[in-house]
């Protein structure tokens, strides 16, 4: 026996379809919701629902989709499931370490079993908490996810609902907690079908993908249901140990409790309920610490928000880029006002929006921020999907890497960025429908024949898919060996020393120079001294002591009138400040050292 439920308000009538043909009427139930149970149905057993006597679809909450995003849905029983995490309770957000993973690129095999023949590289790295991007049932057999149809439904080419549940126990196992991203704000052009059974969308509101999801229109409490009821199957159903809301800056409610707050509230109870720590962190474009702020503190208690301002000031300082929205970047300053309070655009005037953007996040804790070097977007959305390390180099790519990985902030690593991987990640597609498939390879040809970019790889060309995929040949080869290296030292630094872990932005005291492109961040008794510029010369220090990690041979610390060079834990002499100026250190170019005081 089987109960099949769906919500299609102000429908006359709705059957299920078997999948033999067969259909039967589904009875009105209170508030728009349709229920049926049907002897000897159950897990395995595929079928579509039909509203009004129109095609037969997919269930809206299908929670497997065997052939694709417009086959028939199929009955999965989650108890069933043989865990082995009983005892994980997961860890708090403040010593996550996250690391970014695109299922279908990450692996040769591009699925979750995969995944998990890779775990040990990720233990070995010293990341403790993986975050998948999308993992929904969307059109054809490659893609980012973010044009997710069934969202219910793990993707069947990376290996359907056992195999996501595979992957985390595996991770779990590992000592990895696992953050799925999930997209709220739209749904993909192919296979969706929500708005044959309900008011999911509204043109009230528009979004870069069209209509809104309706959030605070008629009708938006079933619609609030699914998000809300979502979001705790896959934290409940998948054991995962949090969620990276997509761009919620699309996600459009005027209502007095706002869809988000909502959410955070079911979050937090379920994990009280359960015994375990539970996160829930989003994309936002507008530097509004509301979001992140606590619901007694009137925020919506997200636990945290991707920091876009660190990523653009970052990136823009090692690769002198200033196109689109990196013309608000650029400058050092900018930099350390990130890395020393969170926001650039704090409410200051920002040029390339023509207005003033963002509010002060005083009083945050660094785990209110996620921060990175390279992500999906920051990368993917390049005309060629470049990584960092192509554009300036390994040894400015480590600079950058010690800036924001030793930052008060979590860090998150994009999958390939912790070797230099040569392999670009590109935005790729395989959408089946010949009208949409041309329409996406020619919409992202004029995107970028703007910019100048000549003849952009096509999304649609599994080429471009392969392209994209890890070669893990390379971290066995230099430079890729060398720039591994690098990460899992500065990795077990931010482990070992509690002071170069998440802490409070407003305790890190930074200096820099303009001209002279070196910058000095000071976190308790260390300073992480970089040196962006093509000559070898001194940064000031806070103190005097021994250089704990450097990215170069040849760092030379001045006490005063003592100076030494400074191999990993070598102690320094001492010597008078007095007599020869303040501590400093000499660093070779494009280099990046921790002194301890």
């Amino acid at each position: 026996m089987a109960r099949f439920e769906v919500w299609a308000p102000g429908k006359d009538r709705v059957e299920l379809v078997l999948e033999g043909g067969e259909r039967l009427a589904m009875a009105p139930s209170e508030l728009g919701w349709w229920t049926l149970e049907v002897p000897g149905a159950g897990p395995g057993t595929r079928y579509r629902l039909s509203p009004d006597g129109g095609p037969p679809r997919p269930d809206p909450r299908s929670a497997y989709q065997p052939e694709g995003v417009d086959g028939p849905s199929e009955l999965v029983d989650h108890a069933s499931f043989n865990w082995s995490d009983a005892a994980w309770e997961g860890f708090e957000l403040g010593r996550a370490v996250l690391y970014e993973m695109h299922v279908g690129t990450f692996s040769p095999e591009g699925t979750f079993d995969g995944a998990v023949g890779r775990l040990g590289h990720l233990v070995d790295l010293g990341v403790n908490a993986v975050e998948l991007m999308p993992v929904a049932e969307a059109s054809g057999a490659r893609g980012w996810g973010y044009d997710g149809a069934d969202l219910w439904a793990p993707h069947h080419c990376y290996g359907g609902p056992d195999g996501l549940k595979r992957l985390v126990d595996a991770c779990h196992g590992h000592g990895l907690a696992v953050v799925l991203d999930v997209v709220y704000n739209h749904l993909g052009p192919a296979g969706n079908y929500l708005a044959e059974f309900g008011p999911y969308f509204t043109d009230r509101y528009r979004t870069p993908w069209g209509t809104a999801v309706n959030m605070d229109g008629a009708g938006s409490y079933g619609v609030r249901d699914f998000v809300v009821a979502n979001a705790l199957m896959w934290l409940g159903d998948y054991h995962l140990d949090g969620l990276r809301l997509d761009a919620v800056h699309a996600i459009y409610d005027e209502g007095a409790l706002h869809v988000l707050e909502e959410l955070s509230q079911a979050v937090d109870l379920l994990a009280q309920r359960q015994g375990r720590h539970l996160w829930l962190m989003a994309e936002s474009d507008r530097n509004d610490p509301r979001l992140v702020r606590s619901r007694a503190e009137h925020g919506y208690g997200v636990h945290a928000a991707w920091d876009d301002d660190l990523h653009h000031a970052l990136h823009c300082v090692l690769t002198g880029e200033e196109g689109g929205y990196y013309s608000d970047f650029g400058q050092l300053g900018q930099l350390a006002k990130a890395l020393s309070q969170g926001y650039v655009y704090d409410g200051s005037f920002s040029p390339f929006r023509q207005r003033r953007h963002g509010r002060p996040a005083v009083g945050l804790p660094g785990q209110a921020f996620v921060v990175c070097m390279q992500n999906h977007d920051q990368v993917g959305n390049r005309a060629f999907g470049e990584r960092i390390s192509s554009l300036v180099g390994a040894d400015l790519a480590a600079v950058g890497a010690a800036l924001y990985l030793l930052s008060p902030y979590v860090p998150l690593v994009f999958q390939g960025e912790e070797w230099g991987a040569s392999t670009p990640f590109q935005y790729f597609t395989d959408h089946r429908d010949p009208d949409l498939a041309r329409a996406v390879s020619e919409g992202r040809r004029r995107e970028h024949a703007m910019e100048g970019a000549g003849d952009v790889p096509d999304p649609q060309d599994e080429g471009t898919f392969l392209r994209s995929r890890l070669d893990w040949s390379e971290p066995q080869r230099e430079p890729h060996r060398w720039l591994l290296g690098w990460y899992k030292r500065l990795l077990e630094l931010r482990r070992s020393e509690p002071a170069l872990g998440t802490g409070r932005p407003g305790d890190v005291v930074t200096a820099h120079d303009e001209q002279g492109r070196w910058l000095s961040v000071r976190r308790g008794g260390f300073s992480i001294v970089a040196n962006l510029a093509e000559v070898r010369q001194p940064v000031p220090l806070g103190g005097g002591g021994a250089v704990v990690v450097s990215s170069a041979p040849g760092v030379v610390v001045e006490i005063g009138a003592s100076r030494s060079p400074g191999p990993p834990g070598h102690q320094l002499g001492r010597g008078s400040a007095a007599a020869g100026g303040p501590p400093r250190a000499w660093l070779p170019p494009r280099s990046v050292a921790v002194v301890a005081h």
